[in-house]
């Protein structure tokens, strides 16, 4: 009896949506940071087991809207909780219910889809017993399915709480192939881990103005054990763009340090990257450039 479906990752931002993903994937397929807004699309991440295939459909953090893109993103994150079988609602232990949260589980209201509540970073506590308000504080506000106190760092219940979610999805055959992990093509996850470099390297509003853009990704003809990537930066302002390529090109280096480390691990392969940065001003607001940048419409 093989059991596969579709179960959503929704919650505000920073609750650990995409690190969750990445472990129970056991691969880096989403791009992680402390920065707010960090998955900016709907990733597929899938887990198939002897007897499930689990097709995790990550999403973007809640919050609240400021440009164009910050309203695909947030259109994004409540659809992607219809049409699956079963929605995570992942949060964090607190002492009051966030607007963030009590937004998204207004939008839940109503729906007929099982919810799990998920309480993430129970390590963070000083006592795993502390966690006892965090769930009074929550159940009382929607019917959850199910109860889970975890922590993927510490690895606490994942386990237990991946048990529980194969019972909700109904039987039925492989809906991808069993050696797929993501949805994604490889260019789309080599943009995003140069994306993660500058987010963890950048602070204020540059983290949240760039997206990056591969225009070339091909092997190297003299060397097929390389691969040859060529991307682009893009930023809103000329003061950010001199901000990411630093004095004499130290930080532009760095971040291309930092990417072909991980490119490496993802591909396999040996990278020979080269990053040029371009200024594109207020492309979050303009439909032309959320378009060529991939985030149309279209995408979301």
């Amino acid at each position: 009896m093989f059991r596969s479906g579709f179960i959503s990752l929704i919650g505000r931002a920073n609750v650990g949506k995409s690190t969750f993903l990445n472990k129970v994937i056991g691969r880096k397929i989403a791009i992680t940071s402390a920065k707010p807004q960090t998955t900016r699309d709907k990733i597929q991440g899938i887990l198939t087991t002897e007897d499930t295939q689990y097709i995790f459909v990550d999403t973007p953090g809640v919050h609240k809207p400021h440009h164009a893109l910050d309203e695909r993103m947030q259109d994004i994150s409540f659809s992607s909780s219809r049409g699956v079988d079963l929605i995570l609602f992942m949060t964090t232990p607190l002492k009051e219910v966030l607007k963030g949260d009590q937004i998204i589980l207004d939008n839940l209201k109503g729906t007929k889809t099982p919810v799990f509540l998920v309480i993430n970073k129970v390590d963070q506590l000083k006592k795993i017993s502390n966690i006892d308000s965090s769930i009074v504080l929550y159940k009382d506000l929607f019917p959850f399915a199910g109860i889970y106190p975890i922590s993927v760092e510490q690895n606490i219940n994942i386990t237990k709480l991946l048990e529980d979610i194969k019972q909700y999805l109904p039987e039925g055959p492989l809906l991808y192939p069993e050696d797929i992990i993501s949805d994604k093509p490889e260019r789309f996850t080599v943009a995003e881990l140069i994306r993660e470099k500058v987010l963890l390297l950048t602070k204020e509003e540059i983290p949240h103005s760039i997206a990056v853009t591969i225009e070339s990704m091909k092997d190297n003809e003299d060397n097929s054990s390389y691969i040859d990537i060529y991307a682009t930066i893009v930023c809103e302002r000329a003061s950010q763009k001199k901000i990411i390529i630093g004095s004499g090109g130290a930080l532009i280096k760095e971040i291309k340090q930092k990417a072909i480390m991980d490119i490496k691990h993802f591909l396999g392969k040996k990278v020979h990257l080269d990053l040029f940065v371009k200024v594109k001003k207020d492309w979050r607001n303009k439909e032309r450039d959320l378009n060529a940048l991939g985030y149309g419409k279209d995408n979301y």
